[in-house]
């Protein structure tokens, strides 16, 4: 019974796993409170995951906002660029359906694909910037390239971000463990395919690096730390 209990048993590991995504979960629900805070909020969060995942835990909340205030500026400019193409498709999704002008299909088509390679891209933005040390430019040049390339997995990506959504339409009562885990754990199950990615550009593969132009740094730490 005391090895059932024991720090390093498999229940424990579980129990202390599933801990550490709600803490994070409400971290992430308190910093995206303000709208504008979130994009630094999601880089934080992605920081984390990725080193556990990696074996490389620390301290929770100090490496949440370690990343956060480090990446705040690149991420709240990439964050408020992505609010505005929101802003944009929003105000596209008024005018075909209420509008009354008929629009080409092909064009609805065309406005339609562009919208789902901007949201494959944008799955990457945040993991990225939390990873690599990068330009704006860059950041948005690799996650494009990335998840082009990594076509399987950017797909299965972008439906783990709609399962919380799915969870909720079908059952109202699952919404306090949405609440609870909605964030953290399709993020989680993401890093794992986010870091087997990463793993193909860093550093060490001299070639990869240079084509995608990312820095040498890869723990996602900015320079003066």
């Amino acid at each position: 019974m005391g090895k059932f209990f024991d720090m390093d048993s498999p229940v424990m590991r579980v129990l202390n796993r599933i801990g550490d995504l709600l803490i994070l979960n409400i971290i992430m629900i308190i910093c995206c409170i303000p709208v504008i805070t979130a994009g630094a909020a999601f880089t934080g969060m992605y920081y984390v995951l990725l080193k556990i995942v990696r074996g490389e835990e620390g301290y929770l909340i100090r490496g949440f906002f370690k990343s956060f205030k480090q990446n705040f500026k690149q991420a709240t400019i990439l964050w408020l660029m992505i609010l505005l193409i929101i802003g944009i498709y929003v105000g596209d999704f008024w005018i075909f359906n209420y509008s009354g002008i008929e629009f080409p299909k092909a064009f609805v088509i065309v406005i339609c694909a562009i919208a789902v390679v901007l949201l494959m891209v944008v799955v990457y933005i945040f993991p990225i910037l939390a990873r690599f040390e990068n330009t704006i430019k860059n950041t948005i040049k690799n996650a494009f390239f990335m998840a082009i390339l990594n076509l399987p997995k950017t797909i299965l990506m972008v439906l783990l971000l709609f399962v919380p959504f799915v969870i909720v339409y079908f059952s109202t009562y699952a919404t306090i463990f949405v609440i609870m885990f909605g964030i953290s754990v399709p993020a989680y199950i993401s890093a794992y395919l986010y870091s087997g990615v990463f793993k193909k550009f860093e550093p060490e593969e001299e070639k990869a690096v240079s084509d995608y132009e990312f820095s040498v740094k890869v723990d996602g730490e900015n320079e003066g730390e």
